[in-house]
């Protein structure tokens, strides 16, 4: 075994400007303690290396940042206002592009024939309900309830009601005991309409003289098609939904293909203003949308896509603090480096409003709600953002906060009433008299596995085809392929950050030196122990080699052929690797078995070691090292399961790496059966799985086997060329 200054090679890592020592980094160690700020970096070393334990200092736990226990929905999520409006829109771009890829909705997905039903017409004081169901993609169902002002004058404005998690869905009403309890501590007025927050809203605001839609979330009231035990309660994933084929939900292959409930429930809600934009009394210059609970998250969504919505008042949802702890609220993607703060602020500078209780939102008015404000002061429209202040409610879409949300629609869509505006009382319909299924009107087949299925192979196909005919021209390559991608690998080239070497050893080895060192990434705050084979007489060219072994796949004849012709030779240990292999990733502490819960927050494995390979080749292209200087020629070489992960870094450095030379092995995304597999990838297949990835290498030099017949020649060679 090699000695590197009386420590076993491999056995120091340098993690953030500290030093750790193992090998296995995703190992925990022993700890001991050192006065380390006191001891000099050469005399730790020489005190560490008389220790026969990995031990770890204790003043050094410091570490790559990807070594933290993975974030989860309970996390820290604050906002960072821009400085410019130019930056803003730079970013808010990103982070709509997020949205949109995590929910499925990249490209959106066919807009077929809503086919709308009508029904069932009940005339009320002031108002109307009708009775609803349309398509929001072949065969699948939105239901809900349509009231409209008795006697429109002219365009009416609109309101989409988006009803989240209540015990008092559409078709129920709550105990008379319940509502008095509110009525007792100042959160209702009535007994009759304090039954129902729904009926409440969409009663007020008819008599205001709105259109008011207000649709079921899946599983819920007439919303039968997937039953609630999958929609809200998905504990455990299903053996017989996890197939290459005809998958199900929260399956690695629609996850793969990012299909979810949330993205579901997403298209429901564009497509609810699809059907709402019909209606010919409808204003289009004038459509809201609100909600609470799990429909305020429906609520920040909508209005953070659709241009089309003017005013957003998401309720109970607004927070620094927990982002919704449903499976219905959450999608592989959706918050990596952002949050519900973040989502708020894509709709800026048009007026939104919003609350706190005494639940996840209790600290907003000091942490997320004044950035909010600056962000608005940026646009000159501070006064279009509000804080309905309400810590001393539990969680709630209460009278108050309904008052509060009439008087703020009432200002801005200018409705000409009194402020503030006071709900009135009213009798509630009961659920028999609100449901859209009928002896004249049938339900669909409820809780069918096999519509879920049908329906996820609509979307892929639909997916597909949108696709491949984008990806037939550089054009749809350029703005509708690569976006994706890079927002499923969460990287560009352009934002690998600035990255600094460390130099651990150096050893002469006759015609060449061998260095081996760290790779830090200032900007993200990640390490990379790195092997070089560097010629006496460089002629200029560099390649990265890349195996499962990670730096010690150099250690072959086909490097050493590279090396005597004077090309320098780096090997990595990506992320994990440099030890006994991983071969389940990690997840959050969270019991369900759904990826969203961990990959919603955090890149996969396959994405943070494409971020360390673009690492490398920015340190490579932009770092001038003493006296030799940066490369003239780049070439990226990636075998094994490193094989896919070049070929994706290399689509994103592009001509910054000028040849790569990948093996495949024939992997793809779609074959992967474990969300925890290391080769799992949130949107993998989704993008034209690995083909999509080589599209994206354009004409660039690009050797490749495990697609079909092996190139011909010698690959040293061809890097030589």
């Amino acid at each position: 075994m090699k000695i590197h200054r009386g420590i076993p090679s491999g056995a120091i890592r340098r993690i953030g400007g500290l030093y750790r020592l193992g090998r296995n980094v995703h190992h925990s160690p022993m700890t001991i303690s050192l006065p380390f700020p006191l001891v000099p970096k050469r005399l730790l070393l020489v005190a560490l290396a008389t220790l026969s334990l990995p031990l770890l200092p204790s003043a050094m736990v410091a570490e790559d940042a990807r070594l933290a226990p993975p974030k989860d929905l309970n996390g820290y999520f604050p906002f960072d206002p821009p400085a410019s409006l130019e930056a803003w829109q730079t970013r808010k771009e990103e982070v709509r592009r997020r949205v949109l890829v995590s929910q499925g909705l990249w490209p959106m997905p066919t807009k077929t024939p809503l086919n709308p039903v009508i029904h069932g017409r009940i005339e009320r004081d002031g108002y109307s309900v009708e009775k609803v169901y349309f398509e929001s993609a072949p065969g699948f169902y939105v239901t809900g309830s349509l009231y409209r002002p008795a006697n429109p004058k002219g365009k009416v404005p609109a309101v989409l009601l988006a009803h989240g998690h209540w015990q008092d869905a559409r078709l129920s009403l709550r105990e008379p005991t319940r509502v008095r309890a509110q009525i007792a501590i100042g959160a209702e007025r009535f007994v009759r309409g304090g039954s129902t927050l729904h009926q409440s809203l969409c009663t007020q605001l008819a008599r205001m003289g709105c259109v008011v839609w207000q649709w079921d979330m899946l599983s819920d009231s007439d919303s039968i098609q997937i039953p609630r035990e999958v929609v809200h309660r998905f504990a455990k994933q299903r053996p017989e939904m996890n197939t290459t084929e005809n998958w199900g939900l929260y399956s690695p292959q629609a996850e793969s293909h990012l299909q979810s409930i949330m993205g579901l429930q997403t298209l429901n809600s564009i497509r609810s203003l699809d059907f709402v934009l019909t209606l010919p009394e409808v204003d289009p210059t004038r459509v809201a949308v609100t909600g609470a609970s799990g429909g305020g998250t429906q609520t920040m969504l909508l209005a953070a896509v659709d241009d089309r919505i003017a005013l957003s008042f998401p309720v109970v949802m607004v927070s620094t603090s927990m982002q919704g702890g449903c499976t219905c609220e959450n999608a592989s993607l959706l918050r990596i480096g952002t949050g519900n703060i973040e989502f708020a602020g894509l709709f800026a500078p048009k007026p939104q409003g919003m609350n706190t209780a005494d639940d996840w939102t209790r600290e907003l008015s000091s942490k997320g709600f004044p950035e909010l404000q600056a962000l608005y002061e940026l646009h000159g429209k501070k006064d279009n953002v509000f804080l309905l202040r309400g810590e001393h409610f539990k969680h709630n879409y209460n009278a108050v906060t309904r008052s509060a949300f009439y008087t703020f629609l009432n200002k801005h869509f200018k409705l000409g009433f009194e402020a503030p505006v006071i709900e009135e009382d009213f009798e509630p319909l009961t659920g028999a008299q609100l449901t859209v299924w009928n002896d004249e009107h049938p339900a669909p087949k409820a809780a069918d596995p096999d519509f879920e299925r049908e329906l996820l192979r609509w979307f892929t196909e639909d997916a597909e085809k949108q696709l491949q005919e984008a990806t037939t021209t550089a054009e749809g390559i350029e703005t509708v392929l690569r976006p994706a991608v890079e927002t499923v690998i969460g990287r560009t080239y352009e934002d690998a950050g600035k990255v600094a070497w460390e130099l651990d050893d150096k050893e002469d080895r006759g015609d060449h030196l061998e260095m081996s060192g760290t790779l830090h990434n200032e900007t993200h705050g990640e390490d990379i122990v790195v092997l070089w084979q560097y010629p006496k007489k460089w002629n200029g060219r560099v390649v990265v080699w890349l195996g499962d072994t990670g730096k010690e796949a150099l250690r072959n004849d086909e490097v050493k052929t590279l090396v005597a012709g004077g090309t320098a030779v780096v090997g990595a240990d990506l992320l994990f690797q440099g030890g006994e292999a991983v071969t389940q990733t990690r997840v959050v502490e969270n019991p369900r078995e759904f990826a969203g819960y961990t990959h919603g927050y955090n890149h996969s494995l396959f994405a943070q070691r494409v971020h360390d390979v673009l690492s490398l080749v920015t340190f490579l292209r932009n770092t001038k090292v003493g006296s030799h200087p940066s490369p003239e020629h780049i070439s990226l070489v990636g075998r094994g399961q490193t094989g896919p992960v070049a070929l994706a870094a290399r689509a994103l450095a592009g001509a910054a790496v000028d040849r790569a030379a990948v093996d495949t092995g024939g992997f793809r995304f779609g074959e992967v059966l474990d969300y925890r597999d290391p080769m799992f990838l949130p949107g993998g297949s989704k993008y034209l799985d690995l083909p999509g990835f080589l599209r994206l290498n354009g004409d660039l030099p690009l050797w490749v086997e495990g697609e079909g017949e092996k190139p011909a020649g010698e690959l040293a060679e061809w890097l030589a060329k």
